[in-house]
């Protein structure tokens, strides 16, 4: 299964869910590959790799220089590789937009990989632009990570029109998985609010699991260690073991 982590905004919490969701699944014996398609390459220094020390990376694959698979590094978790990327993918958007068939470069560059891992977890970069296009043209399900604060839902009405068009015109079965809550304080009545508003306007596509704001998870990237690796017992490992098991259920139908 290949899911696109989407949301326009920056800042939500996305690569920090792509990062750890991921080593949940690789903890619960799934073999999983992330693929970094932001310029910003969070996911890739989270996971403890240098963006400019990459030998192949994502620009590579999308420009044609590179199979998907040459590009591919195995992190410190035994099952859980990974795509990086590097600042070079922001100029990747100029260079799609001249190319043939170019919502379909990276579908096209990942069919090889699809059969080789148990959940391929795309991080989108925050724009809705042809990097994110061509995310979601690729991918089966769509988790949408919504920060617990004022503007929570603000641009969700642009981003659920753009899924809605390329389910239209480019990925029929492409499905949004769900919504999760992400940077939650419990202590802020607000979080609450926002809690409730998300799931009254998506209700039955918001995840169980919520993500707390802890001190652990922002600390984590910085030792270039997922969550499961630096602080197993936090508060937000707990909730994306919580996540993990969620989506491994919803897959197999349970």
């Amino acid at each position: 299964m290949v899911i696109a982590l989407v949301n326009q905004k920056g800042g939500v919490g996305k690569s920090t869910t792509a990062v750890n969701l991921g080593a949940y699944l690789v903890s619960h014996e799934k073999k999983v590959l992330l693929i970094d398609m932001d310029p910003q390459a969070n996911a890739t220094t989270g996971l403890g790799f240098r963006p400019e020390n990459t030998e192949k990376n994502i620009y590579d694959v999308i420009s044609g220089k590179a199979l998907l698979s040459d590009a591919i590094i195995k992190t410190s978790l035994l099952g859980y590789d990974i795509v990086p990327a590097t600042q070079d993918l922001a100029g990747a958007t100029v260079e799609l937009v001249e190319a043939t068939e170019r919502e379909f470069k990276f579908y096209n560059a990942i069919k090889n990989v699809r059969n080789d891992y148990d959940y391929i977890l795309i991080d989108c970069p925050p724009s809705l632009g042809l990097l994110t296009v061509n995310s979601l043209t690729a991918a089966d399900r769509i988790i949408v990570p919504i920060q617990c604060e004022y503007y929570a839902l603000e641009g969700l009405s642009q981003l659920l029109n753009s899924i809605e068009l390329i389910q239209t015109n480019l990925k029929e079965d492409l499905k949004i998985m769900g919504a999760v809550l992400t940077m939650y304080d419990k202590r802020n009545q607000l979080a609450h609010q926002v809690e409730k508003e998300v799931r009254r306007h998506f209700p039955g596509l918001v995840f169980d699991a919520v993500i707390p704001r802890n001190v652990a998870l922002a600390e984590a990237p910085s030792f270039g260690k997922t969550i499961l690796q630096y602080a197993p017992d936090s508060a937000g490992a707990r909730a994306y073991d919580y996540l993990a098991r969620e989506i491994i259920k919803l897959e197999s139908g349970i």
